[in-house]
Parts: structure tokens; C-alpha cells; sequence
């Protein structure tokens, strides 16, 4: 039984690198991780998350895939949580799902630009099914709920 709870360890550490959790509290303050942002950081905040462009062992992994008409690509395991309070504003919810969505926007299309040489409008059904699986869209909404304790 000693060898199956530290594997169990292990893929709790393994698993927490792959997720951000976002949380907007009852008075509209913006947490990413365990850091207080304004929502203007947001996207840039997530964009790092999905990317992980230095391979930080602290944002997720990536895992090999064979993406059907493109070939192999590091797909990012990282899921965005997002968690309101049930005081949170409509405003606010709305501002950060509205980065959360413009980030990996944002990521898709330096992906497209640098295989297509186009955005993502422009490709076709297709390569834009591509880049989906190459980028996906991995954002998690649990029921609002009393987050204004950290």
C-alpha cells in the first residue's frame, strides 16, 4: 500500500500544475492562482498558462498529440477554472469570461499565423478544427458559490 499513496502524491501534484483556478469574490476582486489581479491582467495571465513557453514545472504539461491533417503537437493539459460568488457581479463575471475567451483567442491565432500565415476567420473548416485540437478550449465553471474567503 506505501508505493499506491505516493504515486497518489504524485498525481495530485501533477494534476494541480494543469489548473488556474479564477475566482471572482462577492466584491468583484479578480484572484488567478493565489494572485490578486485586475482584469486587464488577465488574458496575458492565461496566455502564459496555456503557452507555458519557458516549460515552468508550475503551469501545465504538455502531452504529445497526432492531430488528424497536421502531425504531432505539444498540447497543453491546462484547465481554467473559473469560480464565482454568488455576490459576484454580472459585470464581472461577464469582463473576465470575456478575457478568458480573448486569451485563447489570442493563442489560436499565433498558432494560426505561424502555420497558416493567416488568423483563424480566414482557414478553413478544417484547419480550423485543427488548431481547435491544437489549442483547446478548456474552461471548467463550477456553481456559483461563497468564495470571499480565500
Amino acid at each position: 500500500p506505501m508505493p499506491d499513496q505516493n504515486q497518489k502524491t504524485e498525481d495530485t501534484k501533477v494534476n494541480k500544475r494543469n489548473i488556474i483556478i479564477v475566482k471572482i469574490n462577492s466584491s468583484d476582486r479578480l484572484f488567478a492562482g493565489d494572485q490578486l489581479l485586475d482584469v486587464s491582467q488577465l488574458k496575458d495571465k492565461i496566455k502564459e498558462f496555456i503557452t507555458n513557453p519557458s516549460n515552468d514545472p508550475n503551469l501545465p504539461e504538455r502531452e504529445m498529440k497526432n492531430i488528424e491533417g497536421y502531425g504531432e503537437y505539444p498540447v497543453s493539459k491546462g484547465v481554467i477554472s473559473l469560480q464565482n460568488d454568488r455576490g459576484t457581479s454580472y459585470r464581472a463575471y461577464i469582463a473576465v469570461q470575456n478575457e478568458l475567451v480573448k486569451a485563447i483567442n489570442e493563442v489560436r491565432d499565433d498558432f494560426c499565423k505561424q502555420n497558416y500565415g493567416k488568423a483563424y476567420a480566414f482557414l478553413t473548416e478544417d484547419q480550423q478544427k485543427i488548431v481547435r485540437e491544437a489549442i483547446p478550449q478548456n474552461i471548467s465553471e463550477a456553481e456559483p458559490k461563497d468564495v470571499t474567503k480565500k
